[in-house]
């Protein structure tokens, strides 16, 4: 890919030119150099698959729920963040997949090989809790908060222990980012901007569920986390 050779070319090119010997790159340097770049590949190339897999895997359930994934009716701040949250999590890496552009901003070391298995494993279980919340939810599943005539609270599966496993899917996604791509710009955008845009969210939304269920929500509230298993949560603040 164009980007990863791109450093190489620059070494060359403060060098002299074409043609002349790289001084301070040793052969073996060499070598390691372009293990590393072949193993940044294929997990890069192994995001992109699992980018795919986590797209198809929503539209198939939006498709099925008899909705469309649309900001229609969601507020501006709201559906700005979801935009931006958008381009970094499928724009923003593919940019810097192809380009050298975003390269000012790596990190000044690789990020160890075992940490991007874990990213790829974070990923891949997101992707999992993702399908398993859409299809525990099922036709209830909307992209802004309303309710239908036979809307009932789902509290079993993906939604038994937290009241929010959408979210946390993409938290998941989230953190995958920052372990697979070396960056101080891509790897973390995503992130932070999910968590805004569960700031925004999650209040109103549960201020609508408490109206529309009132104490049967309250009680589901009190034995569910949010976006963790309600014991985590308090061992976490103990």
């Amino acid at each position: 890919m164009v980007r990863l050779d791109f450093s190489v070319l620059q070494a060359v090119n403060h060098s002299g030119g074409a043609g002349v010997t790289v001084p301070h790159l040793s052969r073996h340097a060499i070598s390691n150099t372009r293990r590393s770049r072949m193993s940044q590949e294929i997990f890069e190339w192994t995001w992109l698959a699992l980018l795919i897999a986590i797209s198809t895997v929503r539209k198939v359930h939006v498709h099925k729920a008899g909705q469309r994934a649309s900001l229609k009716g969601i507020p501006i701040p709201e559906a700005t963040l979801m935009v931006l949250w958008g381009l970094a999590a499928g724009v923003l890496p593919l940019f810097y997949m192809f380009s050298p552009w975003l390269d000012f901003a790596d990190f000044p070391s690789e990020i160890p090989q075992a940490l991007r298995v874990v990213g790829v494993a974070l990923f891949v279980f997101a992707i999992w809790l993702l399908h398993r919340s859409h299809a525990d939810l099922g036709k209830h599943w909307s992209a802004t908060v309303e309710f239908k005539d036979d809307h009932v609270l789902v509290t079993e599966g993906a939604y038994e222990r937290i009241r929010h496993p959408m979210y946390a899917a993409h938290v998941l996604w989230g953190m995958a980012q920052v372990l697979l791509f070396p960056n101080f710009i891509v790897g973390p955008l995503a992130l932070i901007l999910i968590f805004g845009i569960m700031a925004l969210r999650i209040p109103r939304e549960e201020r609508a569920m408490i109206e529309k269920f009132g104490d049967a929500y309250r009680q589901y509230m009190e034995r569910t986390g949010c976006i963790l298993p309600k014991w985590i949560h308090r061992h976490v603040h103990h």
